[in-house]
């Protein structure tokens, strides 16, 4: 069979190429070592990993004598979900098949092959792209913490017959995660129920990346050379060529993985780690409910060494970038100026909302992230120090994990209001130039947020 008539070999080409290998030589000279700051096993997910509270409730401060929380909001990004699609389940199991027939398969190889048929039919029967069992249930929980976490709050909403509002990307899973959220929360008090509205669909606020206002931003990520340049330099490195030879030796045998031309080795590679990033997702539908076991696949560095390169695309296309470009998170603006002015018409008495509930995508947590200045965020590349984990604390298993959240809890004493912002339910000091109400609190004057953000 020729080549071009090989659909394992066209499939696999098509993956190298979609990877941009190339290597570029401006950056070579910059690039340090990766060796020293491997990151924790967590963060080999990268923005696949799954969600948990990084707080205890039993640790938040106590706000200020006299202030009682009067408004909420979120933006949360949707829960687990399956892959977006199976293209690396078919990528991995054509190569398999193909190995299989030869007899080229390690002792772990022969394990594998099975485990991502049953994965991939496990995706398919949930939806690819829609929320999995831990998803749903990441959601619920997170309302139920709201809930308690705000039990005044959510008695006066009742009380007085506030309105809880819901809006979401307008994108399957997003609506998904609204509907299971409001639910939850419903749950936790019937007479919320007939207060919380319908799930309404905002797609300039909360898909903005998708929408008119992100023009500039797709142009960017379609035609910024520098971009292009960047992302093939750092994903290129001789490691990344290591690390997949690496990663497919222990699936398959040497001799097999020779005959693959170098960036199909990357292409494979990367589609492994890809169904290793996405499994713990999907664990509630593994066999015995306790997940796939990938991680027996990939090693702890090779791994590690993947989610660095997922972690660089998105540092460059979604975070804190270019040190003198604002063009990933700039569009984010639109979303910064909602969370504003809904506590600003609640100081106005104008608004009739207890809460304002928003659910949507990655692509929006990380540059509102970075826009907000929040950990981890903060620090942005430049061409004599390109982004790295030595150099660079952004980690998308800490910036934007499945499920991740930014709430803006909202309080008031005669006339004064006064925020507190949790970040994955962790309190979070707003940005350095912002002052708080007193030397180590997490609450600060509305006023003090207006001229710290540019609003007054």
């Amino acid at each position: 069979m020729r080549v071009a008539d090989d659909p394992l070999m066209n499939r696999l080409t098509r993956a190298a190429s979609a990877l941009a290998l190339t290597t570029c030589t401006v950056l070579a000279a910059a690039l340090p070592s990766q060796a020293a700051a491997q990151p924790a096993h967590r963060e080999t997910y990268g923005t696949k990993a799954t969600y948990a509270p990084r707080q205890s409730a039993r640790t938040y401060q106590k706000a200020p004598a006299g202030f009682t929380p009067v408004f909420t909001e979120n933006v949360s990004r949707h829960g687990s979900r399956s892959a977006t699609d199976g293209e690396d389940g078919d990528l991995v199991l054509a190569l398999w098949d193909k190995a299989q027939a030869a007899g080229q398969l390690t002792g772990k190889g022969e394990e594998f092959g099975p485990k991502v048929r049953a994965l991939q039919a496990a995706m398919a029967k949930v939806g690819y792209g829609n929320l999995s069992g831990l998803g749903k249930r990441e959601l619920q929980d997170t309302a139920v913490r709201m809930a308690d976490r705000l039990p005044s709050l959510f008695a006066g909403i009742a009380r007085k017959g506030e309105k809880i509002d819901v809006v979401s990307s307008g994108q399957g899973r997003a609506v998904d995660s609204a509907n299971l959220y409001a639910g939850a929360l419903a749950a936790t008090d019937p007479a919320l129920k007939p207060l919380i509205g319908a799930t309404r669909t905002d797609k300039d606020l909360l898909y903005f990346h998708k929408a008119d206002g992100g023009a500039a931003y797709r142009d960017y990520i379609a035609n910024d050379k520098r971009l292009a340049d960047t992302l093939a330099t750092l994903t290129g490195q001789p490691k990344t060529h290591r690390a997949a030879d690496s990663v497919l030796r222990r699936l398959f045998k040497a001799a097999f993985v020779e005959r693959l031309p170098a960036a199909d080795r990357v292409a494979a590679a990367t589609a492994v780690y890809n169904l290793y990033a996405i499994a713990p997702a999907m664990a509630e539908e593994s066999p015995d409910g306790k997940g796939w076991g990938m991680q027996r696949y990939l090693s702890t560095s090779d791994a590690a060494w993947f989610g660095y390169l997922g972690d660089t695309e998105d540092f460059y296309e979604k975070g804190p970038g270019f040190a003198d470009s604002d063009i990933t998170y700039k569009m984010a603006g639109v979303l910064l100026d909602d969370l504003f002015k809904q506590v600003e018409a609640k100081r106005a008495g104008t608004s009739t909302l207890g809460a304002e509930l928003r659910f949507t995508h990655a692509e929006e947590i990380i540059p509102l992230a970075a826009l907000l200045g929040l950990p981890g965020s903060t620090d942005p590349a430049t061409v004599d120090q390109p982004y790295t984990y030595a150099a660079n604390p952004w980690r998308g298993a800490d910036v934007a994990p499945l499920g991740s959240n930014i709430q803006w809890d909202v309080y008031e004493n005669n006339g004064r209001y006064a925020l507190r912002m949790l970040y994955n339910e962790r309190e979070t000091a707003f940005k350095a130039a912002c002052h708080p109400l007193a030397k180590g609190s997490k609450f600060y004057d509305l006023d003090e947020l207006e001229r710290c953000f540019g609003r007054s």
